[in-house]
């Protein structure tokens, strides 16, 4: 597609881009962050296409991105993104926009039976396009940004229009539209958490299997690398990676030759952290036993055997329908919404739209379904 992309950096042009925006009835839109690089991550651009015009807007340069408020929150001009959980939380959290009219294309994909649904492969399949992922994890916080790297940020988004459109299609042919909408409003409502008081451990993988002290021990290590990464405005993973965190948390060693037989860190690291990680573990080993932290169950209560024999008599029921429809069952209703129906036993409709966690389109082309296999189990 030939369309030219505009650098945009300043107020004045994005109050003019936003008023061009405004006059469309529909605009791509994607994301680049700079994760891999910073700890705070931020987002470093934001491109936005229509089928006439392309621009990568600067948020580093211009601070003050309230002239697209009006934009995203507009409800006649739909908003197409390709998988949107992520840009979603980060436009609400770097810049307050909310999104209304949103269409996820990916979401979108996986409605329709597509497996593989990232956006290089759905575009090379569907559209015959190839796009280079070569600069995907490039530092974008870095400026001035080379013309090549504002090239491959406004390139992938000018495609996402004709997706939509053909996505669509496809979707209201096998009566699915409705589906992917409420959906798509939901995720438009996705915040990212608020920090909280948690042990930072509740969030590492593996740390349900380590006991109180080797707990407490991974959380003094848990706690240092934070701290270290915040000073240096470094990724987490680019501080000490979470597998030498997890030796080092098991092994409690005690002194340096202990720490460097354990081979966990590079000679580097060894030399920044070696000192004051064989601190935090000393600290933590001196924890009394009765302030020792525990693990959060994740057990799930023993369910009646009335409503077990439902959750599975309902997943079957799930598996026969996904297969006829070619789709992820998980997409048409995922567990816990199994589980609330079975706990809550609706035997009508009415009943039916009680279950908080079922969606309408749910309700609507499977309601009458779920209470007739509800009803035969009686």
């Amino acid at each position: 597609m030939g369309i030219e992309s505009q650098m945009i950096d300043n107020a004045t042009d994005l109050e003019k881009t936003a008023r061009s925006l405004e006059r469309e009835n529909a605009v791509a839109v994607d994301l680049e962050a700079d994760s891999m690089y910073h700890y705070q991550e931020k987002v470093c651009l934001i491109q936005m296409a229509t089928g006439k015009i392309s621009v990568v807007i600067d948020p580093l340069s211009i601070r003050d991105l309230s002239p697209l408020k009006p934009l995203f929150s507009n409800r006649d001009i739909q908003k197409v993104f390709h998988g949107a959980d992520y840009d979603v939380r980060s436009l609400y959290r770097d810049f307050g926009i909310h999104i209304n009219h949103l269409f996820d294309t990916e979401l979108a994909c996986r409605f329709l039976g597509i497996r593989e649904t990232g956006l290089q492969a759905v575009l090379k399949n569907l559209l015959n396009v190839d796009i280079d992922k070569k600069y995907q994890k490039k530092d974008w916080s870095k400026r001035p940004l080379p013309a090549e790297m504002i090239r491959y940020a406004s390139k992938d988004v000018i495609y996402l229009l004709p997706l939509a459109r053909m996505l669509t299609h496809r979707l209201e042919i096998k009566g699915r539209l409705t589906w992917v909408l409420e959906e798509c409003e939901d995720l438009s409502r996705v915040r990212s958490e608020l920090p909280n008081k948690a042990p930072l451990f509740n969030r590492f993988k593996g740390a349900g299997r380590l006991k109180g002290r080797s707990l407490a021990v991974l959380e003094a290590l848990l706690q240092f690398r934070k701290r270290i990464a915040e000073e240096k405005d470094r990724p987490l993973f680019k501080i000490i990676g979470n597998d030498p965190l997890m030796r080092i948390a098991t092994a409690r060693p005690l002194t340096l030759r202990r720490l460097k037989r354990i081979n966990a860190l590079s000679e580097r690291q060894m030399s920044m952290y070696g000192k004051d990680l064989i601190q935090a573990v000393a600290d933590a080993l001196k924890i009394p036993e009765n302030k020792l932290p525990v693990y959060p169950s994740n057990t799930s209560a023993v369910l009646p055997n009335g409503v077990s024999a439902r959750v599975k008599t309902l997943k079957a029921w799930r598996a026969s329908k996904a297969r006829t429809l070619e789709i992820d069952p998980g997409m048409l209703c995922n567990n816990a919404l199994i589980t609330a129906v079975a706990i809550q036993n609706p035997r009508d409709t009415e009943s039916l739209e009680k279950v908080k966690e079922m969606k309408r389109w749910q309700q609507q082309v499977f309601g009458r379904e779920i209470i007739t296999v509800l009803k035969k189990m009686s």
